[in-house]
């Protein structure tokens, strides 16, 4: 019996001399080992404090027949948590429950150095600013003894970091067999361990990658599974989108156009032409950036493709596209580098026809434009029966789970995304005392979100809370433009640390906070899930606004379209349980251990003048609730 294994004297206390059993957690892994049997669907929502991650790794582990060739797959939905599992819990897991097998570690391709295009970006990067000279050296230094590949092994490289798509592969530019580099490339040796492992810990990115792979009948990139474990699920039915979708960027045709012209400076001196050909196609896709005649946004595809403006840019660039593809075809055979190209060119001709007929019905077209590159995209409108066809597709056992599932009790907005109608469902709340531990604050005047000069008077408001608690504090931003403002406002007042999302990677940002122990940290997008700070090391979360995704977020506006063509309520049905799920994510940092205390801050007054606000104040645990920052002050300083 699974519920022997977390008992008071089971084997986990063995392992866990300050285990706790929980019923919560009992009833998970109960759940777990009875889908993991009979290959069912199950979905479960385990608040925080419930253990949910060794309530799903214990069955799984228990349940493990090497003799059967069973394999076990567990998919996150970040880096951060990936590597939690692998290095912290599966090994505690692993002891306890004697686990036999073996279990790897794999990431997506952009994860791991590509020694091909370091040579190759070092052969290059003569010429560019010093800043980047000295990452290179460190990085170069780096490859020669990683054993992984692993870019997260590198210490104080920003997680954004300008060179890292410059060391690092994609499907696009990836030579493969052709590579010179391919005996020794680290993707490579990770997917083959990985295909060779009976646990494998992924994340949701690869999971639907991998989909994709097979679908071309080019392989796979992970194993057959006997059960597939999904945590932080409630990020899949927009990541599924993506994946089923289809996207061509400026970045893409930059790149290839960048990588012919090295060719021709490497190889084939001689073929002035594909150079020639080359900067046509960069200058072509510059012009069709200028073309949108926006400075950034997004919008439909569908409405913008039927300017004639666009129409000729378009036009323009096929043109080029097809040019380009009869001088390639001249030189097949010369230089594999090149043949790879010319493979590539057709692919994003044959999908840049495909992006410019919009009329087939299903799908959402839409652009993108950053300062200076573009993307078009496909969407499906709907994934459900696409998802549905490839768990049918596969004899096992599809358990998904998360803090944040369900809206107002009910499982209905994530099952219906994902056609998971046929699911057994089960809610778990969490142990913790709320009502001891913590106090909510909505602060009184303050101005509606969007209102001119917000920052400045929420620094001014807050910063007095923030000293109260001395630091140990989370800022959570739903935009880069405010958490930019706030830290650059919160520098200036306050003499603590300040640290922001963004400027080292967010492990190294995290170990950071932890470190200062009165630091504030401003954050956005990453920081709002799969992070976890135990202890009075966090004692206070404050959140600007109600997490609304805007309408003419791609992903959004899909499912807005999709609501309306069902006759459903795209506020309603759609925006308000999205936002209710981000808002759940959020407050979550704030209490994560029994002993843990600490003040939530929602500087939203649509909380309580909006009539919607209730469906986010009812999602909340059981907190006392002010709309007095004093009393935020006088908790947090009672806090030991």
């Amino acid at each position: 019996m699974i519920s022997s294994f977390f008992s008071p004297s089971g084997a986990l206390s063995q392992i866990l001399p300050h285990f706790i059993a929980r019923e919560a957690q009992v009833e998970m892994s109960e759940a777990v080992a009875s889908v993991i049997k009979s290959k069912d669907q199950l979905v479960v929502e385990a608040e925080t404090g419930t253990g949910k991650t060794f309530a799903y790794l214990a069955p799984a582990l228990l349940s493990f027949e090497k003799s059967n060739g069973s394999k076990i797959i567990i998919s996150t939905g970040s880096k951060a948590l990936q590597e939690q599992l692998y290095i912290k819990d599966l090994p505690l897991l692993i002891k306890a429950t004697q686990f036999t097998g073996t279990v790897t570690l794999l990431k997506g391709r952009s994860n791991y150095l590509c020694s091909e295009r370091l040579n190759r970006f070092m052969l290059e990067s003569k010429h560019k600013e010093r800043s980047l000279q000295v990452e290179l050296v460190k990085i170069k230094n780096w490859s020669l003894s990683t054993k992984t590949g692993d870019i997260a092994e590198i210490d104080d490289l920003a997680e954004d970091a300008f060179i890292i798509p410059a060391i690092t592969s994609n499907n696009d530019n990836c030579l493969g067999r052709e590579c010179p580099s391919f005996e020794d490339c680290f993707i490579v040796k990770a997917r083959q361990k990985a295909m060779q492992s009976d646990v494998v810990v992924i994340n949701h990115h690869l999971f639907f990658a991998d989909l994709a792979v097979k679908e071309t009948g080019f392989g796979e990139l992970i194993p057959e599974a006997s059960a597939y474990i999904f945590d932080e699920a409630h990020q899949l039915p927009d990541i599924a989108s993506l994946y089923f979708g289809e996207s061509l960027s400026s970045r893409q045709l930059l790149e290839l156009a960048k990588e012919i012209d090295f060719v021709y400076r490497t190889e084939l001196r001689e073929a002035k032409q594909i150079s020639k050909a080359a900067e046509q196609l960069r200058v072509a896709t510059l012009d069709f950036r200028l073309a949108f005649a926006i400075d950034k946004g997004t919008g439909s595809w569908r409405e913008k493709s039927s300017e004639r403006v666009m129409q000729l840019h378009a036009q323009r660039l096929l043109q080029i596209m097809d040019f380009l593809n009869e001088v390639l075809l001249e030189r097949l055979g010369k230089s594999e580098v090149l043949d790879h190209c010319f493979e590539r060119l057709n692919q994003f001709t044959l999908l840049f026809k495909k992006l410019n007929a919009v009329n087939e019905s299903g799908f959402s077209y839409w652009y993108d434009c950053t300062r200076q590159h573009f993307s078009l995209n496909i969407t499906p409108l709907s994934v459900a029966t696409r998802f549905q066809i490839e768990c049918q597709k596969k004899q096992a056992s599809w358990i998904f789970t998360s803090a944040t599932l369900s809206v107002k009790g009910k499982f209905s907005h994530f099952t219906e995304l994902l056609g998971l109608q046929e699911s057994q469902c089960l809610q778990l709340n969490s142990p913790f005392n709320y009502a001891q531990q913590t106090l909510f604050v909505v602060p009184r005047l303050l101005p509606e979100p969007g209102t001119p000069g917000l920052a400045t008077k929420l620094v001014e408001q807050l910063a007095p809370v923030i000293r109260a608690s001395k630091g140990r504090c989370f800022f959570l931003c739903t935009s880069h433009s405010m958490m930019n403002q706030l830290a650059t406002g919160f520098r200036q007042t306050l003499t603590m640390p300040v640290l922001l999302q963004g400027e080292k990677s967010k492990q190294a940002l995290l170990e950071e906070f932890v470190e200062h122990g009165n630091a504030l940290l401003v954050a956005t997008g990453s920081f709002w899930e799969g992070v976890d700070v135990r202890g009075q090391a966090l004692s206070c979360v404050i959140i600007d606004k109600i997490p609304f995704s805007s309408p003419e977020e791609p992903l959004l506006k899909a499912r807005i379209e999709d609501a309306q063509l069902k006759g459903k309520d795209p506020f309603s049905d759609v925006q308000l349980p999205q936002a209710v799920i981000t808002f759940k994510q959020g407050i979550g940092r704030l209490i994560r251990a029994e002993q843990d205390k600490g003040v939530l801050i929602v500087c939203d007054n649509r909380l309580v003048t909006r009539k919607y606000g209730n469906l986010f104040l009812n999602s909340l645990p059981c907190m006392p609730r002010t709309r007095s920052l004093d009393n935020a002050i006088s908790f947090l300083k009672n806090i030991e």
